[in-house]
């Protein structure tokens, strides 16, 4: 099942859930959008790795499905590696690809990934990898 927004804000006040900075121009009906960290020019052709503003917290019984926005994937932007999971805390970097006809510029703030929130049913299991409680861009390890 997808988090609504009500959903989400009833999650975020009781605390299992943390989206910091959270933004109400970022809270959609379905889905919550994650801000660019930084400033940056993806150029044509080119994959760069982006930070997202918010740093997340995730419990046992949520997960997280990452895809462009439509704003930027109609101008070819393209998003890999989009899934997080339950117990994840951190910044979230994003692996950004141009496969468009024209440079795309991120500016620190832009929303440029939506994040869709699933419940977990009967989870119980955390993430306890190598990108747990990361800080801006994590490069592979």
């Amino acid at each position: 099942m997808i988090l609504s927004s009500r959903a989400i804000y009833k999650r975020l006040e009781k605390g299992d859930l943390v989206i910091e900075p959270h933004a109400g121009t970022s809270q959609q009906p379905a889905s919550y959008d994650l801000r660019s960290g930084s400033d940056t020019v993806i150029k044509k052709g080119e994959s760069v790795l982006v930070h997202s503003i918010e740093q997340v917290g995730f419990p046992a019984d949520i997960a997280a499905t990452l895809r462009c926005r439509s704003s930027y994937a109609r101008r070819g932007l393209l998003i890999g590696g989009g899934f997080v999971d339950p117990g994840f805390r951190g910044q979230l970097t994003l692996a950004l690809f141009n496969g468009g006809r024209e440079d795309v510029l991120l500016r620190k703030g832009d929303r440029v990934v939506q994040m869709i929130l699933h419940e977990v049913s009967d989870g119980d299991e955390l993430y306890g990898g190598r990108y747990q409680d990361s800080e801006g861009v994590v490069h592979a390890r």
